[in-house]
């Protein structure tokens, strides 16, 4: 379980940042998030929070992001665990307008297995909005270094699956950290993802919002757990 939230966008004053708010996008496992973006800046609330059926009728650009499906994982921690995905898309479905598009930050499977990824589809197309993901290292796991999540969501991606995409006037940034994971699980980038997220936002206007997502944090949550990236200063440095 990797996904701590951070819900404080970076502002120029935080991180030394001259040009956009800043945002790591991550959440418990099971769970799913409402995260409205008004003016650059976001705001995050819970599915069951009462205020998420106000934020979602609003006119503000609303996203949803969930993680860690974990779709075939049986252990007495979550014995069904494709179930806590149904329930979670049921609460997305009864929400009474549906957000602009949703973000699975990974894991959505166990152990990368064809049938896991078919379950967890099968369930997440049912939300009736694009859906936008980033792997967690157990997507990768199968012996073609991710084979069988590339040929699913890699379409139009780079590397192991990092891209970026626009949505009203907000840059999107999906970022890979598990491919080459440190001792204890530390998440890393490489100097190839990095160079390409420095070019990535070369183009942008100053004025525009950018929305950073990834499995692992950014940031250093927990190191001796896996709950950071190694470089992840490196990449905030280069937007």
């Amino acid at each position: 379980m990797k996904n701590p939230v951070d819900q404080t966008p970076r502002t120029d004053e935080d991180d030394g940042i001259d040009r956009r708010g800043f945002l790591e996008c991550m959440t418990w496992a099971g769970t799913g998030v409402l995260w409205t973006l008004s003016g650059g800046l976001p705001r995050s609330v819970g599915l069951a929070s009462a205020l998420a059926a106000e934020a979602a009728a609003s006119n503000q650009l609303t996203f949803l992001q969930i993680s860690d499906s974990h779709v075939g994982f049986d252990k007495p921690a979550n014995p069904d665990a494709l179930s806590t995905l149904r329930e979670a898309v049921a609460k997305i479905k009864a929400m009474p307008a549906r957000p602009s598009f949703m973000i699975h930050t990974g894991d959505i499977s166990h152990l990368s297995k064809e049938k896991e990824f078919d379950d967890a589809e099968q369930i997440i197309r049912e939300v009736g909005v694009p859906v936008f993901y980033v792997p967690g290292e157990h997507d990768l796991l199968d012996e073609e270094n991710g084979r069988a999540y590339l040929a699913r969501y890699g379409k139009g991606t780079r590397g192991a699956g990092y891209y970026s995409f626009d949505r009203d006037g907000v840059h999107f940034i999906g970022l890979v950290n598990v491919v080459d994971l440190r001792a204890g699980g530390l998440g890393n980038l490489g100097a190839e993802q990095l160079a390409w997220l420095e070019d990535d936002v070369r183009g942008l206007a100053s004025s525009t919002p950018i929305v950073v997502f990834a499995h692992i944090p950014l940031w250093t949550v927990y190191p001796e757990w896996g709950w950071g990236t190694e470089d992840g200063a490196r990449a905030r440095s280069r937007i």
